[in-house]
């Protein structure tokens, strides 16, 4: 049986729709059920459920909030990755755990690799490397680290939501166009899960992205143009002129060398996985919002 943390957000929901795809026991609990800054509370909660898979989904992602509560961020993305790792070294349960891009500079100019130095530049980086250093101190050899970047589903609130609810209703956007990164289907991401539990990949680091890369700018044109709206409403502009709080990585290209290595195929095309979420996405919109 699966565990699932952070089960009410959006790569939690979609996982729980995976395990049910595959016939997989789960229970996925949110932060009112059990808060992953208490480690009394994780370490019981998981003894009594004695799950063979914990996947660690909960995090703190208000990325520009995190800036200004950086303890309460690391609450949530360090001490608490720490609370799980060690609830699931005690309970011999395999730990999957969810970090981010934003462990990196983002001043790379070629896909990053799984290994490669991090050098956060926000709280929330700083946070989230501080967790995955934790997952390792505690369980590293049982432990995988899934790092996803630009994820999206019809689920939650997310970059291609926003963009698509614009298209149909017509509205033009100015989208910056010199950041550059993998949009993430968030139920791709769930089953490269899946899968690399199914196939015992090796204990480490694994960046579970979509293949290839884009501007936002390029995410958004992409959405228009899938819902037929006129491509000339979407503008690209300079990340200058969206100042915000925390800093962006410039770059976030992640590359898969490591899921290549354990006989694995890396996530499709982000523009095939974008067309194939985006009926959804419209149809989310249109009956719950009526556009």
């Amino acid at each position: 049986m699966w565990l699932i943390l952070g089960g009410e957000g959006q790569l939690g929901r979609c996982l729980q729709q995976t395990l049910l795809a595959r016939e997989i026991n789960f229970i996925a609990v949110g932060s009112n059920e059990v808060d992953i800054t208490h480690k009394d509370e994780v370490s019981n909660f998981v003894q009594q459920v004695s799950p063979s898979v914990i996947v660690n989904a909960a995090a703190w992602t208000a990325v520009d909030a995190a800036e200004d509560n950086e303890e309460a961020a690391y609450a949530v993305n360090a001490l608490g990755a720490a609370h799980v790792a060690y609830a699931a070294h005690l309970a011999k349960s395999q730990l999957v755990h969810v970090s981010t891009d934003y462990v990196f500079s983002g001043t790379a100019q070629s896909p990053i690799s799984e290994d490669a130095p991090c050098a956060p530049v926000s709280a929330y980086g700083r946070t989230k490397l501080a967790g995955e250093e934790a997952v390792r101190t505690h369980y590293a050899d049982g432990s995988l680290i899934v790092r996803t970047a630009w994820l999206y589903s019809s689920l939650g609130a997310n970059f291609a939501l926003t963009m698509a609810r614009r298209a149909l209703t017509h509205q033009p956007v100015r989208v910056v166009n010199d950041q550059f990164g993998q949009p993430t289907f968030a139920h791709d991401l769930a089953e490269h899960i899946a899968q690399l539990v199914h196939h015992k990949a090796p204990s480490g680091t694994y960046h579970g992205t979509n293949a290839g890369h884009a501007t936002w700018y390029e995410f958004a044109r992409e959405i228009y143009d899938l819902l037929k709206c006129d491509l000339d409403l979407v503008t690209p502009v300079p990340g200058t002129e969206y100042p915000t709080r925390a800093t962006r990585p410039s770059y976030s290209v992640l590359g898969h060398e490591r899921t290549h290595a354990a006989g694995l195929n890396e996530l499709r095309d982000w523009k095939v996985a974008l067309a194939d979420a985006m009926p959804a996405i419209a149809q989310k919109l249109k009956m719950e919002e009526n556009l």
